[in-house]
């Protein structure tokens, strides 16, 4: 597969492993939290709908330890890089040369390598994106055509070219702008599945009527037979099987029974030839089995010989690859946006429609899904989630991430309001108000020992459990047991993990928190099954050789900076 070289991609290559973990810190002032029954406000929480201030590279890494692997949905509108966004790329990345490249302080359309710079600020985000994407998860990508085919380049090699879905074309500015006398009317979602064989949901068409009907409802009838003549009896011998039909015995519908097993009067029917070809059925014998009582019957032609029908039933249909209805372009998300701010002026020149991301969150998760939105902007991905949950009365989750100054007065400020409600909304449901809660965090401090002496706030024991536990499996812990003497955290890939923590300074400063002869005892006694096992801690009384032999224990210090150690 050819692949796209830019300037700083092999600096940037890596780098996402290479950032540092940091601690989610909760605000409470600024959380939406729900009430109990008591009229009491609950206390936020990280396993809620979550809204995060912070560069988004350092956000990503952050949720890793709770969500590696789990969520379902992503979709993403970074920056288009035409030129005027007056974007920056800063990431911290240790080369001389790449900083000093970087130095510039902003990337106008004079700048002749914003290409190259917007790629390196892309490469290490859907990096981590890719990490948090669970194996039948799907990402979506808004992009115009000045990053489109660079996009597109860089996500074959992330994600496989083989798992691009499809690029779906917006009518986002039906004005649209003039490039050389042609008005760009369109903007593309590109989206890309984690793992081969995933495909997006079907959609629900509501105008859709069937002209048949039975004691089960509304059908069409479809023939059972496949016309795909790859599909042939020598290809698919499962497929081809005789029906055998009751000839005399019309329904209302002037449709007749079927059986698999020859009955007395019945006549055999086998799949017509097609291009000189033997087709088969589109069903295996099994599963005609299942339906053979209300879904299939038997429809006789105009020269009175017989097709096999499926009585198909589904008011589902699949979506289309061109998105034009009014409701999803740019401008509706300009007008959504200036009712609820009550028409004050915002920096959002080009705002989506919650309908647009509704439609793709539909498309890519279900009911009770993780929905992430890393470049959150205005907070849109939230209302799209919480309409939906209103609509349907699922349980679907947010999490946004946002860097800019307006993540609290603008992003979160959005989504408060769309929650309580907008009196000036046309929209009967947010005029309403849709419901929920969403947690607000800021990015803590680098999570390192020096840092976790001089923190005001140290980790929780869960917290920094789940993190020890990622760094060291790639995975998410999915319950974190209570401290114990052992301080076993839990098991990966055959070793057991223990941490020695608690969030005390002066727990940690002193003889308590060492891997010491008493500790290593308990832990091995504790240890049955002769497992390999890490320990996280502080400090140790022991020469490492004298653990591997008397103890079969892997020392890291707490916290240590390893890449799925039990991978190496």
């Amino acid at each position: 597969m050819p692949v796209l070289d830019f300037k700083g991609k092999s600096i940037i290559y890596s780098h996402h492993l290479g950032v540092p973990f940091r601690d989610l810190k909760i605000d409470e002032k600024k959380s939406f939290a729900l009430k109990d029954k008591k009229g009491k406000k609950q206390k936020p929480s990280l396993d809620d709908n979550l809204i995060i201030h912070g560069d988004n590279l350092h956000a990503l890494k952050a949720l890793l330890p709770l969500h590696a692997g789990k969520i379902k949905c992503i979709y993403i509108d970074p920056p288009y890089n035409i030129g005027n966004e007056n974007w920056k790329y800063n990431d911290n990345v240790n080369s001389p040369m790449f900083q000093e490249w970087l130095k510039q302080n902003g990337i106008d359309k004079d700048d002749l390598e914003r290409h190259d710079k917007w790629l390196c600020m892309m490469w290490p985000r859907l990096q981590l994106l890719k990490e948090l994407l669970s194996d039948d998860g799907v990402i979506f990508i808004s992009i115009d055509d000045n990053e489109q085919s660079s996009l597109k380049s860089i996500l074959d090699e992330i994600f496989g070219e083989d798992n691009f879905l499809t690029q779906i074309i917006v009518k986002s500015n039906p004005g649209g702008r003039d490039y050389g006398g042609v008005a760009l009317t369109h903007d593309y979602v590109l989206a890309y599945s984690k793992k081969l064989e995933v495909n997006l949901n079907l959609v629900l068409d509501r105008n859709k009527k069937f002209p048949l009907k039975d004691k089960l409802g509304e059908f069409e009838p479809r023939e059972l037979r496949n016309r795909n003549i790859k599909f042939n009896k020598d290809n698919r011998p499962n497929l081809y099987y005789p029906f055998y039909v009751d000839k005399n015995n019309p329904d209302e519908n002037s449709l007749y029974d079927v059986s698999l097993t020859r009955k007395k009067g019945f006549i055999e029917v086998l799949p017509l030839k097609s291009q000189g070809v033997q087709t088969v059925w589109r069903w295996s014998k099994e599963k005609s089995s299942q339906n053979l009582s209300t879904n299939i019957k038997a429809k006789k032609k105009k020269d009175g010989t017989f097709m096999i029908i499926e009585k198909y039933r589904s008011f589902f249909r699949r979506e289309r690859s061109i998105f034009d209805e009014i409701n999803i372009r740019n401008e509706e998300g300009t007008l959504v946006l200036k009712s609820i701010f009550q028409n004050k002026v915002l920096s959002f020149e080009y705002p989506k429609s919650h309908y647009l991301i509704k439609r793709l969150i539909n498309l890519g998760s279900d009911k009770d899904d993780v929905i992430l939105d890393s470049f959150a902007g205005s907070g849109t991905t939230a209302q799209a989630v919480l309409d939906l949950n209103k609509e349907d009365g699922s349980n679907r989750k947010f999490i946004l991430v946002e860097c800019e100054d307006y993540a609290d007065k603008i992003t979160a400020e959005r989504v408060r309001r769309v929650i309580k409600g907008v009196p000036q909304a046309k929209d009967e449901k947010l005029k309403k108000g849709l419901g929920g809660s969403f947690t607000y965090c800021a990015l803590g401090d680098e999570i390192n020992a020096e840092n976790l002496l001089k923190a005001k706030n140290l980790p929780s024991y869960e917290q920094l459990a789940r993190y020890v536990y990622y760094t060291a499996t790639g995975k998410t812990l999915e319950k974190v047991p209570a401290a114990n003497e052992e301080w076993f955290v839990g098991e990966a890939n055959g070793h057991n993990l223990h941490l020695i923590y608690r969030p005390d300074k002066s727990f940690l400063k002193g003889r308590e928190s060492a891997l010491n002869f008493e500790v290593a005892e308990r832990i091995k006694k504790f240890n049955k099954k002769k497992k390999k096992t890490i320990v996280f801690a502080s400090h140790h009384s022991f020469d490492q050789k004298e653990l591997k032999k008397d103890y079969n224990i892997r020392f890291c210090y707490l916290p240590y900076h390893i890449h799925r150690i039990l991978g190496t």
